[in-house]
């Protein structure tokens, strides 16, 4: 069966706790709206998407997303699958096109839009984020491949206990307080940087 151009999909919040009552919303989505919701969760592997089509369910962040399922052919989604980008490890990391940087821990991962980090204290002369930036370009940056649900490249950038001191230490430079306290406290292991990509 061939992709609608809409689906009627259910959405409700997955928050958690067994007591919790959230409204079910229905609306109208594009189905390839849809298959980029999935290429989240299942990658460019028209086999998964089509056991998720047909299953009819998918959780998306804090929202669940329940339809009717259907078999659809693999055709349609091939040719659906082939307007989104693919993987390209031979993309060099451009700091001038990270908006994101994901920082992990033992039990910590601390999310870092560029906006934020690269807001300045008053009178200092640099960010954390230009800290970050320089630390990714001294390092040795490992490609990832392509994030559909953050639309943009990734790389991961192992640290080092001598690199993820400095990284603490620096937290000072974040403007926001509770973000800087939980830098300072976290042993990170390794940071994640995402860019956008250039349209060919």
């Amino acid at each position: 069966m061939p992709l609608p151009d809409s689906i009627r999909v259910k959405l409700s919040s997955e928050e958690a706790g067994f007591a919790s009552i959230t409204p079910v919303v229905s609306r109208e989505i594009p189905a390839r709206e849809l298959i980029e919701l999935i290429l989240g969760l299942a990658g460019k592997d028209p086999t998964r998407i089509r056991e998720v089509l047909l299953r009819g369910t998918l959780v998306s962040g804090g929202s669940r997303f329940r339809w009717a399922g259907w078999e659809s052919d693999r055709e349609s989604i091939e040719t659906v699958l082939a307007t989104f980008p693919d993987a390209d490890p031979s993309l060099l990391f451009a700091a001038d096109r990270c908006v994101r940087a994901v920082l992990h821990g033992p039990s910590v991962r601390i999310d870092l839009p560029r906006e934020v980090g690269a807001r300045r204290r008053l009178l200092r002369q640099k960010s954390y984020w230009d800290m970050l930036m320089s630390a990714a370009a001294c390092e040795d940056l490992r490609y990832g491949g392509y994030s559909y649900s953050e639309h943009a490249d990734w790389y991961r950038m192992p640290v080092s206990s001598s690199l993820s001191g400095r990284l603490r230490e620096g937290a000072t430079l974040l403007k926001y307080s509770a973000l800087a306290l939980r830098l300072r406290s976290a042993a990170l292991e390794s940071v994640d940087f995402y860019t956008e990509r250039i349209p060919r």
